[in-house]
């Protein structure tokens, strides 16, 4: 295990480094002069070449993209102009933010596509499977940002039962202590259920917007992974040695089904790392998209190459999980690429 851990480390480090030149080169050829937006719409040209000086966009592109790799050996992130602070700096502090929604809509999403897929592949026909069918679809249809609008528009404004979407907690309501920065396990550990309370709540709609988005391919891998292996011969073996229908549905049909739908959670992760963004600005979350998008606009460079660079880790991470919960599920596999 820890031999195929170190070997997909090994192995991902070329694709970061692809990553940090793509981000690179891409920032610079992007439209808009940071010098000049930060010199001001009234600065002269004298102004604004100084700034650019100051900013080190004046150099040779190459020698810019070699100081960049010098920063990064040192954990240096570099600095946002936009905010004054390092970008390491506020990429740890809105990273929670963006882990709570993400992990919260990944396990709803999982909470009720996966069982959905299993009767919609054991029912074919019934309504179960006509209603996996018509959530598939409608998640697939429906961009983020329209579904988060109209849920805010509908649970907020028409009906009034969710708060204010603005941020992830009430003006009124203090954070808890910092401890992992996912506000609900951090106010679970002071023992503070009202803060608990109003975190679910701000962190409701977010995470429903989210989980419809990414519960359409779990629950069509689901229920195509359970027709394939419910048509197996061992699992007519196992149904004409006797053994109840709950045993063989659960031990040996869906454990065996899980290993694709662990792969399409894997892509779903990645799906909801860009999805983030836009749930984020329509919500007002301050994690890390909000971050990149206002640095974007604002042709800052180092926020965005920071938070691309940062989502490639989680990235990375992610496929190395998958890696990890293949051999637990199916110790008979073993990872050798």
């Amino acid at each position: 295990m820890i031999r195929l851990i170190l070997k997909r480390l090994l192995a991902a480090l070329p694709n970061l480094l692809g990553v940090v030149v793509i981000t690179f080169l891409l920032t610079r050829a992007l439209p808009g002069d940071p010098a000049a937006y930060f010199a001001g719409g009234a600065a002269t040209q004298e102004a604004v070449e100084e700034v650019r000086k100051q900013l080190g966009l004046d150099r040779p592109l190459p020698e810019q993209f070699f100081r960049y790799l010098g920063e990064l050996a040192r954990g240096d992130l570099g600095l946002s102009l936009t905010t004054g602070q390092p970008v390491r700096q506020e990429l740890i502090s809105r990273l929670p933010a963006t882990m709570e929604i993400m992990l919260a809509a990944l396990l709803l999403a999982c909470a009720v596509a996966i069982p959905m897929g299993v009767m919609a592949a054991v029912r074919q026909g019934s309504w179960v499977d006509q209603l996996c069918r018509l959530i598939t679809t409608a998640g697939v249809s429906l961009p983020t940002f329209f579904t988060g609008l109209l849920l805010a528009y509908v649970f907020y404004f028409l009906l009034g039962w969710a708060p204010s979407p603005l941020g992830r907690l009430d003006p009124m309501w203090s954070p808890p202590p910092l401890v992992t920065g996912l506000y609900l396990i951090d106010a679970a550990i002071a023992r503070e259920p009202a803060v608990w309370w109003a975190s679910a709540k701000q962190l409701l709609l977010p995470v429903v917007t989210m989980a419809i988005f990414v519960m359409a391919p779990i629950a069509r891998m689901t229920r195509a992974s359970m027709l394939s292996v419910l048509s197996s011969d061992f699992v007519r073996t196992a149904r004409a040695s006797g053994l109840s229908s709950q045993t063989v549905l659960i031990t040996y049909a869906l454990r065996n089904a899980l290993l694709p739908v662990v792969t399409t959670l894997g892509m779903v992760f990645g799906f909801m790392l860009g999805g983030s963004v836009i749930v984020e600005k329509v919500f007002s979350w301050p994690g890390v998209g909000s971050y990149a998008i206002d640095a974007l606009t604002a042709s800052d460079y180092a926020p965005v190459q920071g938070f691309v660079l940062a989502m490639g880790a989680l990235f990375v991470l992610l496929n190395l999980l998958v890696d990890v919960l293949y051999l637990m599920i199916d110790p008979r596999v073993r990872v050798e690429s």
